[in-house]
C-alpha cells in the first residue's frame, strides 16, 4: 500500500446507531437483482476509475456497467476526448446492485445503500490504486467524499470541475455530472461544461500529484516567547486568529491565540499575551509597513486587530478568500477548509476542535463560543495552537498557488 493511502481500518464495515453493520446483508438489494454484487469492468490501461451511480436495467441483464443509453452517451463522449471507456478505464458504481422502486423502475440509491456498499468501493480503489478517479454524479460523490466531509457538503454543482489531489486515496479525484443528467438537460451549455470537466480530468493522467509537506503539524512551531519569531523584514506573512466569537465588540471577547506563517513550510503559533508589553512584538509586526500581510478573509483579522489590539494591520497584500471567489464565484466554495481540500487534498484537520469553535447561539453573531473551555487543558491548548498554525500555513500555501494562477 502506498504511503498516504487510506488504512485497512477505513475500508471495514462501519456500525450504525441501531447496532447493525453497513453490509450487503443489511442492504438486501442483492436478493432482487439478476446480477448481484456486480464486479468492476474494464482493462484499466490508463488507470482511470469511473464511479457511477448504480446499475440500470440493461446493466443488470448484462452484468456490466454502462450498457444502456446513458452508457452509450458516456462512451461516445470519452471517445471524442481520446479515452476508451472499457480499454482505458475501470468501471464501478456507488452501489453494485440495481436499485428499483415498487414498480420495478430504476431509482437513485439511498444514503444507507451507498453506505452499505462503500466498503466494496474502497476495496476496489485499494486493490487497483487508480491515478484518476472520476465521480459521475451525486451518489458517487457521496460514496467517496461524503463520509469524510462533515459540514456544508452541498451538491455535485459545488464539487464538479475540481481536480483534487486527494491524500487519502493518493489519486486525483475529479467530480462531474452523471451522464443521465446530461441526457435530460436542455441546451448545449451543460454538455460543454461536462466535456470541459472530463477533459480536465483526463489531463491529470500525466500529472504527478503535488509534492506535499510530510505531516503539517510538525511544521507548526508553538512558542511562548514572541521574540523567537524570525519574521522577514521585507517579505510576506500569513496571519490567523482564533477568537472567542465571530465579532469582537461584545464584552468579554478576545483573541485567544494567533499564528504567523513565514513560508509554505513554517508557521509560528502562540497564545495571545494578556499584557500590553507581552503583545508588543506582535503589534510591531502588524504595524510594520515593510511586511506584506495575507489572511483568509482579512476583514476578520483586521477588525479583531483594530478593536481588541488597538492596532490596524498595515500593508495587506492578499486575501485568499476573496481571490478564491474571484477565480470561481460558485457559492460555498471560498472557505479555507474547502480550498485546502480541493487544492492540497487535506480533507479534515479541524474535527477534533470544531465543536469548540461554534457559537452557542447560531443566530447571534456576538455570542461566545467554547474555545476558552478547550484551552483549560494543556492538550486542548496544543490542539488549538496546532490548528491555528495550520490555518496560517495553508493560507500561505494557497496564496502562493493563487498568485501563480492569476499572475503566471
Amino acid at each position: 500500500m502506498k504511503q498516504g493511502f487510506f488504512t485497512i481500518k477505513e475500508t471495514t464495515s462501519k456500525t450504525r446507531p441501531d447496532g447493525k453493520s453497513y453490509s450487503c446483508a443489511s442492504c438486501g438489494l442483492y436478493q432482487f437483482v439478476l446480477s448481484p454484487r456486480m464486479e468492476p469492468f474494464g482493462k484499466f490501461q490508463k488507470r482511470i476509475l469511473n464511479i457511477g451511480e448504480a446499475p440500470g436495467e440493461m446493466e443488470d441483464r448484462k452484468d456490466r456497467q454502462w450498457q444502456g443509453k446513458v452508457g452509450q452517451r458516456l462512451k461516445m463522449t470519452y471517445t471524442k476526448l481520446g479515452i476508451d471507456l472499457f480499454e482505458d478505464c475501470l468501471n464501478i458504481n456507488s452501489i453494485n446492485c440495481r436499485p428499483t422502486d415498487k414498480h420495478g423502475n430504476n431509482r437513485e440509491p439511498t444514503p444507507n445503500e451507498i453506505a452499505c456498499c462503500r466498503q466494496k468501493v474502497l476495496q476496489v480503489i485499494q486493490q487497483y490504486q487508480p491515478k484518476v478517479i472520476i465521480l459521475l454524479g451525486g451518489s458517487a460523490l457521496q460514496s467517496i467524499i461524503g463520509y469524510r466531509w462533515r459540514k456544508n457538503f452541498g451538491t455535485i454543482s459545488k464539487w464538479r470541475g475540481w481536480t483534487i489531489p486527494d491524500r487519502d486515496f493518493n489519486a486525483w479525484i475529479c467530480p462531474t455530472y452523471h451522464p443521465s443528467y446530461i441526457e435530460r438537460a436542455e441546451g448545449i451549455e451543460v454538455n460543454t461544461v461536462w466535456e470541459q470537466d472530463l477533459k480536465r480530468a483526463f489531463n491529470m493522467i500525466e500529472q504527478s500529484l503535488p509534492v506535499i509537506l510530510d505531516n503539517e503539524e510538525s511544521h507548526v512551531e508553538i512558542i511562548d516567547d514572541l521574540e523567537k519569531m524570525e519574521i522577514p523584514k521585507h517579505g510576506t506573512i500569513a496571519i490567523d486568529y482564533e477568537t472567542t466569537g465571530l465579532k469582537p465588540y461584545a464584552t468579554g471577547h478576545r483573541i485567544v491565540c494567533a499564528s504567523i506563517a513565514v513560508s509554505e513550510e513554517h508557521s509560528y503559533a502562540f497564545m495571545m499575551p494578556s499584557s500590553k508589553s507581552g503583545r508588543e512584538r506582535f503589534i510591531d509586526i502588524l504595524a510594520d509597513k515593510r511586511i506584506g500581510k495575507v489572511a483568509h478573509n482579512m476583514k476578520f483579522e483586521e477588525t479583531w486587530s483594530t478593536i481588541r489590539l488597538k492596532q490596524s494591520v498595515k500593508n495587506w497584500v492578499w486575501d485568499t478568500m476573496l481571490a478564491a471567489h474571484v477565480m470561481d464565484n460558485r457559492a460555498d466554495i471560498s472557505g479555507l477548509k474547502f480550498q485546502t481540500y480541493v487544492n492540497f487534498g487535506v480533507v479534515d484537520y479541524s474535527s477534533s476542535i470544531s465543536s469548540y469553535l461554534r457559537s452557542t447561539q447560531d443566530n447571534n453573531a456576538n455570542t461566545m463560543n467554547k474555545v476558552l473551555e478547550l484551552v483549560k487543558s494543556s492538550k486542548g491548548k496544543k490542539e488549538l495552537l496546532t490548528y491555528c498554525g495550520m490555518d496560517s500555513l495553508f493560507t500561505y500555501q494557497l496564496m502562493k498557488k493563487q498568485i501563480g494562477r492569476i499572475k503566471p
